[in-house]
């Protein structure tokens, strides 16, 4: 019997996404964190840029006073923007690291364990110098972060050829990043997303099990991606359940399982699992995050009976 999920895991919500008029860095960013930190189902939240120093300020002083654990994803800094930290243009990419490392700065204002960042499109006959690219990049990132304290720097595992186009990309290549990445740096880590594995046509075996000894820190989240015609088609991240989509209770409980087998999930050392989950056209963004927490209950349930 496993008991709680609270001791393998600190479970977190990725609030730009779930509220995404926050996406940008305004909008009501002060009440719906409010509205998460006010719910003791979270442990964790996922923030990004906050634009305004006085609603940076505001946030700060709630999420201390809940007690919650805070990362800091900073994937809108570039999706938002168009920047290419794998950019062969040494100008675009120099932008794309410049703009990383605000996010570093403003992710240690906020208190936070953790970066997050995604890499770049690319052109397929020029991958190699894409991914020289991108380790220059990252060299800089962790090296500033390091120079400042202790935070984490953290790649997130996107599609490489239907949505975000990332460079990184599917198992092989996110294991060879990683190893090159921890010759010099520590504070390297990479992050696996259940949204992603459908559209880089992995199982959560394939996905997880190469990357083990260098995940730290997971997604929880669904896709549509069977057919280019359905509504929420790509990397919308809709809820659980959506018409069309491919991850419900059956594909959470078994990415849940394989994280636990392969030691990720522990009780020494809880990582953050959080919801990656959007409102989709008018949907309520709370019945949303309602759908998710019950979601992941049962898939903890089943995941208990097995």
């Amino acid at each position: 019997m496993l008991g709680s999920m609270r001791r393998y895991m600190r479970v977190g919500l990725i609030h730009f996404m779930a509220y995404p008029d926050t996406m940008k860095g305004g909008g009501p960013v002060y009440e719906t964190i409010r509205k998460i930190a006010l719910d003791d189902y979270f442990d964790a939240i996922e923030i990004t840029w906050i634009r305004d120093p006085d609603t940076r300020n505001q946030v700060k002083k709630l999420l201390d006073t809940a007690g919650m654990t805070v990362a800091y994803g900073s994937q809108p800094r570039l999706l938002t923007t168009g920047l290419n930290i794998n950019d062969l243009s040494e100008t675009g990419r120099a932008a794309a690291v410049q703009t990383l490392k605000e996010g570093i700065d403003e992710a240690y204002e906020m208190g936070a364990v953790g970066l997050a960042f995604l890499s770049g499109k690319y052109e397929e006959e020029k991958k190699e110098e894409a991914f020289r690219a991108l380790l220059e990049s990252t060299r800089e990132l962790c090296a500033y972060a390091k120079s400042k304290g202790g935070l984490r720097i953290v790649h997130e595992i996107f599609d490489y050829d239907i949505d975000k186009k990332s460079l990184v990309g599917p198992a092989d290549l996110a294991k060879r990043y990683a190893q090159e990445m921890r010759k010099d740096f520590d504070n390297f880590g990479l992050m696996v997303d259940l949204s992603h594995l459908p559209l880089i046509r992995e199982t959560a075996l394939q996905s997880i099990y190469p990357i083990r000894e260098y995940l730290v820190h997971a997604h929880i989240g669904n896709c549509v991606v069977k057919d280019p015609g359905l509504p929420g088609y790509g990397d919308s991240h809709p809820r659980f359940g959506f018409p069309g989509g491919e991850n419900d209770v059956d594909e959470l409980t078994e990415f849940l399982r394989v994280l636990l087998n392969c030691g990720f999930l522990n009780d020494k050392n809880p990582p953050i699992v959080s919801f990656e989950v959007k409102p989709f056209g008018d949907e309520d963004p709370d019945a949303v995050i309602a759908n998710a927490k019950r979601t992941l209950n049962e898939a903890w349930s089943r995941l208990q009976m097995r």
